[in-house]
Formats: structure tokens, C-alpha cells, sequence
């Protein structure tokens, strides 16, 4: 019979959201289990930006710096795939890694993050990270003054070549396989010198280094860019909390933005004793902000845990002084 290891907490997933999360619990001596596969949505990232004191930082070094501070206080880190979770009685969960015995946990802190669904243009996906971005808030100091395409992928295409513009001269708007913009939108454009490319980009242009050089459309125009920025659709990685009964939802802002698992402000999901955190409950957040919702979990978790313990020992309490 396998002997299966008990945690009070078990995080699946140890970006940002769930090392921060972790780190709250084991501060609060509440044994963790931090189970992580490596593929950081961030990885081909050269820096982590809008970290207040971390600026630039590599994302693989920011990681390593969060699971060094986690086991400093107790928790563990293990590398390895959730493959399955699922209530195994009042008590708590058992939670399935991939090439490990199964641990049991009395609450799971889902922070799986998200995966970018990309236009099928080739080249993109290559580029993805470096010459390709989505965020000025992430990218937009690293891309500035340089030649930008922004590629129309749903509503909100020109309000994203409007913050890039904010940073650079010189931006072009691809419709690709869009709409052609209202006309009031079209004057936004024109009145910030915006130009605006009507047609479907066949694919991204690389130069004798391998940067990115520009693009070439369906018609064979070619178009000198350094740099071209995508809003992707983003989907919550969402197998484990199908397993668990969580169901993803559209963002709030529509479908064609991604899906997401509803929490509450505490990071409650709609299953009991289920939290969950970061770019999973959030698709827009930046690596800051999933930190910040992976302490309020952790924290909420903890408090709901005193309140288990609490009622366990008057329990206890009230057995013996009944006998």
C-alpha cells in the first residue's frame, strides 16, 4: 500500500502567484507543497517589468529567488505535472503528480497561469516574447522609438496602437484578417499619424541576425518592422480545475479576450476549500499583480484553516467533557 504524504496546502503551479502564495502559508507554519512543470509563460521574456524593486529581473531568476525564500521557511518544491485532484472526503484532496506518489491536501491553491492563443501567422510564434509583444506595460520601454506593427486580432486593436504610439513614432496598424476600423476610430488614427494597412500578413520577415526585419502580406508587399505587437487570447491552463468541478468563464471584457476561472476577492473559486490566483482568475494581470493575488490567497487560505482547527479542537473539547 502507498503511503500518501499529507500537506495542508498543496499550490498547483509555482509562477509569481503561487511561490508568493506559498510563501504567505509557510510564514504561517502551515506545511506547503509546491508542485511546478517549468514552462513559465514569461520564459522567452528577456526581463520581468513593473516589479517594484525587480526591475529587469530574469523570470528564471526571479522564480528560483521565490522557491530559495519558500524553502527557507519550510515549504517544498517539487518539479512535476498535476495530472488529476479531486476531493477524497470531508477532510481535504488527493492531488495526482505526474511520475510521483499522490499527496493529500486539506486546500489547493490553483495558480496554473494561462496559455497565449496566437493568430496562425508564421513567424509569430517564433518571435513570440522578443520582437513579438502584447503589453506596453510589460515590453513598451524595451520597444521604443523602434519601427511597430500592430496586428489587428479583435475589438481593441486601435486602442492598442494608440499606447503604442505613446512610445514610439513610428506604428503602423495591420487589419490582417480584421475589419477595417470605424471611421471615428479611423480619425483617432489619422489625427496621431497612425497609418493604417488594410490586407492579411502572410508572415513575419526575419533579418540576416535573426531579428525580426518585417512582414510580408498576402499581396506580397513587404513591410520594414522591428517589432510587432499582438494581443493574443488568452485561456486559463484549466485541466486540473476541470478535475475539480471549476468551470472557466469569458473575461469581463468578452470572450474573444480569453477565459478565466471566477474567484471572489479573496481568491475563493465556487468549489470549497478550492483558491486560485494570478493569470489563472486574471488574464490581464502582470507578474506583480498575480504576486499580490497569491499572498491574499494564501492569506485568505490560512484564516480559513484557523477556522477548521478551531472548530476541530472544541470539537475534541466537547467529547472529552462530555465523557
Amino acid at each position: 500500500m502507498v503511503r500518501v504524504t499529507g500537506y495542508d496546502v498543496v499550490v498547483i503551479g509555482g509562477g509569481s502567484a503561487g511561490l508568493s502564495g506559498a510563501v504567505a502559508l509557510a510564514r504561517s507554519r502551515r506545511s506547503v507543497l509546491v508542485v511546478d512543470s517549468g514552462d513559465p509563460r514569461n520564459r522567452p521574456a528577456a526581463g520581468v517589468h513593473g516589479y517594484l524593486g525587480r526591475e529587469d529581473a530574469s523570470p528564471t531568476d526571479l522564480l528560483a529567488s521565490g522557491r530559495a525564500e519558500l524553502e527557507s521557511y519550510g515549504g517544498v518544491v517539487r518539479s512535476g505535472t498535476v495530472t488529476s485532484a479531486h476531493r477524497a472526503d470531508d477532510a481535504g484532496f488527493v492531488v495526482e503528480i505526474d511520475g510521483s506518489a499522490p499527496v493529500r491536501a486539506r486546500r489547493i491553491l490553483l495558480t496554473t497561469g494561462l496559455v497565449d492563443e496566437l493568430p496562425e501567422v508564421p513567424g509569430l510564434r517564433e518571435h513570440w516574447g522578443s520582437d513579438v509583444v502584447h503589453c506596453p506595460y510589460c515590453h513598451g520601454w524595451e520597444v521604443r522609438d523602434l519601427p511597430i506593427g500592430v496586428l489587428a486580432t479583435g475589438p481593441m486593436a486601435v486602442h492598442q496602437a494608440l499606447m503604442f504610439r505613446q512610445l514610439s513614432a513610428d506604428v503602423v496598424l495591420l487589419t490582417h484578417e480584421q475589419p477595417l476600423p470605424p471611421a471615428e476610430e479611423l480619425a483617432k488614427l489619422a489625427a496621431m499619424n497612425v497609418p493604417v494597412i488594410e490586407g492579411r500578413v502572410a508572415a513575419l520577415l526575419d533579418g540576416p541576425d535573426g531579428a525580426l526585419a518585417g512582414v510580408r502580406m498576402a499581396d506580397g508587399r513587404e513591410l520594414s518592422r522591428r517589432v510587432v505587437a499582438v494581443a493574443s487570447r488568452m485561456v486559463a491552463r484549466s485541466a486540473v480545475a476541470d478535475g475539480l468541478g471549476l468551470v472557466a468563464e469569458p473575461h469581463p471584457m468578452g470572450g474573444w479576450i480569453g477565459m478565466q476561472i471566477p474567484v471572489d476577492p479573496m481568491g475563493r473559486t465556487s468549489v470549497p476549500g478550492v483558491f486560485a490566483a494570478g493569470n489563472v482568475t486574471d488574464l490581464q494581470a502582470q507578474v506583480v499583480v498575480a504576486a499580490g493575488q497569491g499572498l491574499k490567497a494564501g492569506a485568505m487560505i490560512n484564516a480559513d484553516l484557523i477556522e477548521e482547527d478551531v472548530a476541530a479542537a472544541a470539537q475534541r473539547v466537547a467529547e472529552r467533557t462530555a465523557v
